[in-house]
Protein backbone atom coordinates (compact mmCIF):
# COMPACT_ATOMS: atom_id res chain seq x y z
CA UNK A 1 0.00 0.00 0.00
CA UNK A 2 1.21 3.61 -0.85
CA UNK A 3 1.97 6.44 1.95
CA UNK A 4 1.05 8.78 -0.83
CA UNK A 5 -2.01 9.03 -3.13
CA UNK A 6 -3.42 10.96 -5.38
CA UNK A 7 -6.99 11.16 -6.58
CA UNK A 8 -9.53 12.73 -8.98
CA UNK A 9 -12.60 13.81 -7.35
CA UNK A 10 -15.39 14.44 -10.03
CA UNK A 11 -17.63 17.58 -9.87
CA UNK A 12 -21.58 16.40 -10.02
CA UNK A 13 -25.26 17.72 -10.90
CA UNK A 14 -27.35 17.31 -7.91
CA UNK A 15 -31.42 17.22 -8.23
CA UNK A 16 -31.19 16.31 -11.84
CA UNK A 17 -34.55 18.59 -12.21
CA UNK A 18 -37.30 16.73 -10.41
CA UNK A 19 -35.36 14.86 -8.15
CA UNK A 20 -34.58 17.33 -5.25
CA UNK A 21 -32.34 16.03 -3.11
CA UNK A 22 -32.32 12.52 -4.26
CA UNK A 23 -30.88 12.70 -7.63
CA UNK A 24 -27.50 13.29 -8.83
CA UNK A 25 -24.37 11.55 -11.68
CA UNK A 26 -21.01 12.93 -11.72
CA UNK A 27 -19.02 14.34 -14.17
CA UNK A 28 -15.94 13.75 -16.10
CA UNK A 29 -14.41 16.18 -17.74
CA UNK A 30 -14.06 18.31 -14.40
CA UNK A 31 -13.19 17.76 -11.08
CA UNK A 32 -10.88 18.97 -8.00
CA UNK A 33 -7.35 16.63 -7.74
CA UNK A 34 -6.43 15.78 -4.22
CA UNK A 35 -3.28 14.32 -2.56
CA UNK A 36 -2.71 12.51 0.80
CA UNK A 37 0.28 11.86 2.40
CA UNK A 38 0.14 9.36 5.59
CA UNK A 39 2.23 10.29 8.23
CA UNK A 40 3.89 9.50 11.37
CA UNK A 41 2.39 11.40 13.62
CA UNK A 42 -1.65 11.45 13.94
CA UNK A 43 -1.92 15.16 12.70
CA UNK A 44 -4.43 16.02 10.09
CA UNK A 45 -3.26 19.29 7.85
CA UNK A 46 -4.16 20.86 5.21
CA UNK A 47 -1.02 21.64 3.94
CA UNK A 48 -2.01 23.20 0.30
CA UNK A 49 -5.17 24.47 -1.06
CA UNK A 50 -4.91 26.63 -4.75
CA UNK A 51 -7.82 28.49 -3.37
CA UNK A 52 -7.44 30.97 -0.85
CA UNK A 53 -11.35 31.46 -0.04
CA UNK A 54 -11.17 28.34 1.49
CA UNK A 55 -10.53 27.26 5.42
CA UNK A 56 -7.09 25.54 6.57
CA UNK A 57 -8.35 24.59 10.21
CA UNK A 58 -8.85 20.69 10.32
CA UNK A 59 -12.33 21.45 12.13
CA UNK A 60 -13.39 23.90 9.40
CA UNK A 61 -12.50 22.10 6.24
CA UNK A 62 -14.61 19.47 4.91
CA UNK A 63 -12.23 17.38 3.61
CA UNK A 64 -10.00 17.72 6.90
CA UNK A 65 -13.16 17.31 9.50
CA UNK A 66 -13.71 13.94 7.28
CA UNK A 67 -10.14 12.61 7.97
CA UNK A 68 -10.36 13.57 11.37
CA UNK A 69 -13.36 11.32 12.28
CA UNK A 70 -12.18 8.23 10.13
CA UNK A 71 -9.04 8.54 11.87
CA UNK A 72 -10.53 8.58 15.55
CA UNK A 73 -13.31 6.56 14.94
CA UNK A 74 -10.49 3.89 13.78
CA UNK A 75 -8.40 4.39 16.21
CA UNK A 76 -5.68 4.94 13.46
CA UNK A 77 -1.89 5.68 14.96
CA UNK A 78 -1.47 7.71 11.94
CA UNK A 79 -2.28 11.16 10.74
CA UNK A 80 -2.51 12.80 6.97
CA UNK A 81 -1.63 15.88 5.12
CA UNK A 82 -3.56 16.71 2.42
CA UNK A 83 -3.47 18.70 -0.29
CA UNK A 84 -6.41 20.30 -2.59
CA UNK A 85 -6.40 21.45 -6.26
CA UNK A 86 -9.83 22.35 -6.78
CA UNK A 87 -10.70 22.54 -10.12
CA UNK A 88 -14.27 24.43 -9.80
CA UNK A 89 -14.93 27.23 -7.72
CA UNK A 90 -17.09 26.59 -4.65
CA UNK A 91 -20.97 28.12 -4.56
CA UNK A 92 -21.08 26.69 -8.61
CA UNK A 93 -23.72 24.42 -7.88
CA UNK A 94 -21.29 21.59 -8.93
CA UNK A 95 -20.88 19.84 -5.34
CA UNK A 96 -17.37 21.91 -4.28
CA UNK A 97 -17.07 20.57 -0.71
CA UNK A 98 -18.52 17.37 -1.70
CA UNK A 99 -15.85 16.28 -3.78
CA UNK A 100 -13.45 17.15 -0.92
CA UNK A 101 -15.76 15.55 1.49
CA UNK A 102 -15.86 12.05 -0.85
CA UNK A 103 -11.87 12.64 -1.63
CA UNK A 104 -11.61 12.58 1.86
CA UNK A 105 -13.65 9.82 2.98
CA UNK A 106 -12.12 7.50 -0.30
CA UNK A 107 -8.41 8.79 0.51
CA UNK A 108 -8.55 7.66 4.32
CA UNK A 109 -10.29 4.74 3.60
CA UNK A 110 -7.40 3.41 1.50
CA UNK A 111 -4.86 4.22 4.00
CA UNK A 112 -7.34 2.14 6.85
CA UNK A 113 -7.15 -0.68 4.39
CA UNK A 114 -10.96 -0.51 3.20
CA UNK A 115 -11.93 -0.51 7.35
CA UNK A 116 -15.12 0.91 6.24
CA UNK A 117 -17.87 -0.26 4.16
CA UNK A 118 -18.97 1.82 0.86
CA UNK A 119 -22.11 2.64 3.14
CA UNK A 120 -20.26 4.01 6.51
CA UNK A 121 -17.72 6.26 3.81
CA UNK A 122 -20.80 7.76 2.48
CA UNK A 123 -22.06 8.66 5.68
CA UNK A 124 -18.68 9.94 6.45
CA UNK A 125 -18.92 12.63 3.49
CA UNK A 126 -22.07 13.62 4.27
CA UNK A 127 -20.53 14.53 7.55
CA UNK A 128 -18.20 16.86 5.28
CA UNK A 129 -21.15 18.40 3.71
CA UNK A 130 -22.46 19.21 7.27
CA UNK A 131 -19.44 21.16 7.85
CA UNK A 132 -19.31 22.88 4.71
CA UNK A 133 -22.80 23.53 4.41
CA UNK A 134 -24.73 23.15 7.21
CA UNK A 135 -26.53 20.37 6.29
CA UNK A 136 -25.78 16.34 5.25
CA UNK A 137 -27.11 16.39 1.81
CA UNK A 138 -26.29 12.73 0.03
CA UNK A 139 -27.19 13.77 -3.30
CA UNK A 140 -23.47 15.00 -4.33
CA UNK A 141 -21.63 13.06 -2.21
CA UNK A 142 -22.97 9.79 -3.21
CA UNK A 143 -22.61 10.76 -7.04
CA UNK A 144 -18.60 11.92 -6.42
CA UNK A 145 -17.91 8.42 -4.47
CA UNK A 146 -19.17 6.00 -6.58
CA UNK A 147 -19.67 7.50 -9.87
CA UNK A 148 -22.35 7.42 -12.36
CA UNK A 149 -26.29 8.47 -11.53
CA UNK A 150 -27.72 7.86 -8.25
CA UNK A 151 -30.74 7.98 -6.26
CA UNK A 152 -30.95 8.68 -2.53
CA UNK A 153 -34.29 6.73 -1.48
CA UNK A 154 -33.96 7.12 2.01
CA UNK A 155 -31.50 8.64 4.87
CA UNK A 156 -33.19 6.89 7.28
CA UNK A 157 -31.92 4.48 6.97
CA UNK A 158 -29.79 5.88 3.96
CA UNK A 159 -30.27 4.10 1.17
CA UNK A 160 -28.45 5.05 -2.26
CA UNK A 161 -29.08 3.13 -4.94
CA UNK A 162 -27.24 3.68 -8.59
CA UNK A 163 -28.91 3.70 -11.76
CA UNK A 164 -27.99 2.85 -15.08
CA UNK A 165 -26.43 5.10 -17.78
CA UNK A 166 -27.71 4.78 -21.65
CA UNK A 167 -24.07 5.14 -23.75
CA UNK A 168 -24.59 7.86 -25.72
CA UNK A 169 -25.81 9.83 -22.72
CA UNK A 170 -23.69 13.10 -22.34
CA UNK A 171 -24.31 16.21 -20.70
CA UNK A 172 -23.26 20.43 -21.33
CA UNK A 173 -22.77 22.99 -18.46
CA UNK A 174 -22.09 26.03 -17.95
CA UNK A 175 -20.92 28.01 -14.98
CA UNK A 176 -21.38 31.38 -14.27
CA UNK A 177 -18.57 33.02 -12.78
CA UNK A 178 -21.17 33.96 -9.91
CA UNK A 179 -21.81 32.52 -6.36
CA UNK A 180 -24.58 31.33 -4.70
CA UNK A 181 -24.64 30.29 -1.19
CA UNK A 182 -26.60 26.96 -0.69
CA UNK A 183 -28.63 27.96 2.12
CA UNK A 184 -29.61 31.36 0.12
CA UNK A 185 -31.08 28.89 -2.58
CA UNK A 186 -32.77 27.24 0.36
CA UNK A 187 -34.08 29.58 1.83
CA UNK A 188 -35.77 31.09 -1.26
CA UNK A 189 -37.90 27.93 -1.85
CA UNK A 190 -41.97 27.90 -0.40
CA UNK A 191 -41.88 25.58 2.73
CA UNK A 192 -45.10 24.16 1.03
CA UNK A 193 -46.21 23.10 -1.84
CA UNK A 194 -49.36 22.30 -4.08
CA UNK A 195 -50.15 18.54 -4.20
CA UNK A 196 -50.38 18.87 -8.04
CA UNK A 197 -46.96 19.96 -8.08
CA UNK A 198 -45.80 17.34 -5.74
CA UNK A 199 -47.84 14.62 -8.14
CA UNK A 200 -45.90 15.93 -11.04
CA UNK A 201 -42.69 16.03 -9.23
CA UNK A 202 -43.15 12.45 -8.18
CA UNK A 203 -44.06 11.70 -11.79
CA UNK A 204 -41.31 12.93 -13.65
CA UNK A 205 -38.72 11.27 -10.98
CA UNK A 206 -40.32 7.67 -11.97
CA UNK A 207 -39.98 8.82 -15.72
CA UNK A 208 -36.55 9.67 -15.58
CA UNK A 209 -35.40 6.54 -14.12
CA UNK A 210 -37.49 4.36 -16.49
CA UNK A 211 -36.23 6.65 -19.16
CA UNK A 212 -32.58 5.41 -17.80
CA UNK A 213 -33.36 1.84 -17.33
CA UNK A 214 -34.97 1.74 -20.89
CA UNK A 215 -32.16 3.80 -22.87
CA UNK A 216 -35.68 5.78 -23.56
CA UNK A 217 -33.91 9.24 -24.45
CA UNK A 218 -37.07 10.59 -25.48
CA UNK A 219 -38.83 9.55 -21.73
CA UNK A 220 -35.86 11.34 -20.21
CA UNK A 221 -35.99 14.39 -21.95
CA UNK A 222 -39.78 14.61 -20.98
CA UNK A 223 -39.42 13.96 -17.44
CA UNK A 224 -37.00 16.66 -16.67
CA UNK A 225 -39.06 19.14 -15.36
CA UNK A 226 -38.99 20.83 -12.12
CA UNK A 227 -42.30 22.60 -10.51
CA UNK A 228 -40.74 22.74 -6.92
CA UNK A 229 -37.21 24.22 -6.98
CA UNK A 230 -36.46 25.91 -10.71
CA UNK A 231 -39.36 28.12 -10.81
CA UNK A 232 -38.03 30.23 -7.60
CA UNK A 233 -34.50 29.53 -7.96
CA UNK A 234 -33.96 30.41 -11.76
CA UNK A 235 -34.34 33.96 -10.44
CA UNK A 236 -31.05 33.97 -8.39
CA UNK A 237 -29.32 32.88 -12.43
CA UNK A 238 -29.18 35.53 -14.89
CA UNK A 239 -30.47 34.79 -18.44
CA UNK A 240 -31.50 31.07 -16.92
CA UNK A 241 -34.83 31.44 -19.26
CA UNK A 242 -32.55 32.47 -22.01
CA UNK A 243 -29.87 29.44 -21.63
CA UNK A 244 -33.02 27.00 -20.97
CA UNK A 245 -34.91 27.73 -24.44
CA UNK A 246 -31.32 28.07 -26.58
CA UNK A 247 -30.00 24.87 -25.39
CA UNK A 248 -33.50 23.31 -26.26
CA UNK A 249 -33.28 24.64 -29.50
CA UNK A 250 -29.84 22.99 -30.06
CA UNK A 251 -31.18 19.98 -29.40
CA UNK A 252 -31.19 19.42 -25.79
CA UNK A 253 -33.47 16.50 -24.10
CA UNK A 254 -33.68 18.56 -20.90
CA UNK A 255 -32.29 21.92 -18.89
CA UNK A 256 -32.10 22.73 -15.36
CA UNK A 257 -30.12 24.23 -12.56
CA UNK A 258 -27.30 22.05 -11.41
CA UNK A 259 -27.84 21.89 -7.44
CA UNK A 260 -28.69 25.17 -6.04
CA UNK A 261 -26.84 27.01 -9.15
CA UNK A 262 -25.58 28.87 -10.38
CA UNK A 263 -24.53 26.06 -12.63
CA UNK A 264 -26.84 24.82 -15.49
CA UNK A 265 -26.52 21.76 -16.70
CA UNK A 266 -28.13 19.59 -20.20
CA UNK A 267 -28.90 16.32 -21.45
CA UNK A 268 -28.34 15.19 -24.70
CA UNK A 269 -28.06 12.51 -26.90
CA UNK A 270 -25.09 12.00 -28.72
CA UNK A 271 -21.55 14.12 -28.34
CA UNK A 272 -22.39 16.27 -31.43
CA UNK A 273 -25.44 17.27 -29.73
CA UNK A 274 -24.08 17.75 -26.40
CA UNK A 275 -21.32 20.29 -28.14
CA UNK A 276 -23.81 22.11 -29.68
CA UNK A 277 -25.99 22.52 -26.71
CA UNK A 278 -22.94 24.11 -25.11
CA UNK A 279 -22.60 26.55 -27.95
CA UNK A 280 -25.73 27.66 -27.62
CA UNK A 281 -25.40 28.39 -24.14
CA UNK A 282 -22.08 30.12 -24.63
CA UNK A 283 -23.94 32.56 -26.98
CA UNK A 284 -26.52 33.78 -24.22
CA UNK A 285 -23.49 34.82 -21.70
CA UNK A 286 -21.39 35.91 -24.89
CA UNK A 287 -23.99 39.04 -24.94
CA UNK A 288 -23.62 39.63 -21.27
CA UNK A 289 -20.64 40.60 -18.87
CA UNK A 290 -20.78 37.98 -16.82
CA UNK A 291 -17.66 35.44 -17.06
CA UNK A 292 -18.13 31.81 -17.33
CA UNK A 293 -17.11 27.80 -18.16
CA UNK A 294 -18.58 25.63 -20.28
CA UNK A 295 -17.93 22.05 -19.67
CA UNK A 296 -19.23 19.21 -22.16
CA UNK A 297 -19.05 15.97 -20.61
CA UNK A 298 -19.56 12.11 -20.71
CA UNK A 299 -21.11 11.02 -17.25
CA UNK A 300 -18.56 9.45 -14.89
CA UNK A 301 -18.77 5.71 -14.25
CA UNK A 302 -16.05 5.77 -11.93
CA UNK A 303 -16.45 8.48 -9.17
CA UNK A 304 -13.94 9.21 -6.91
CA UNK A 305 -10.51 7.42 -8.37
CA UNK A 306 -6.36 6.66 -7.76
CA UNK A 307 -4.81 8.38 -10.57
CA UNK A 308 -0.66 8.72 -11.43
Amino acid sequence: MKNQIKIFCPATVANVSCGFDALGFALEAVGDVMTFTKTETKAIRITKINVDSLPKETDKNCASAVAKIMLEDAKANFGVDIEIHKGYKSGSGLGSSASSSAGAAFAINYFLNNYFTEQQCLKYAMYGEQVACGSPIADNVSACLLGGFVLIRSYEPLDVRQLPVPNDLMVSVIHPQIEIKTQDARDILPKDIPITNAITQWANVGGLISGLYENDYDLIGKSLVDVVAEPYRKTLIPNFDTVKEHALNAGALGVGISGSGPSIFALSKGLTTAKAVAEAMTNVYKTTDIEYKTYVSKINLKGVHLID
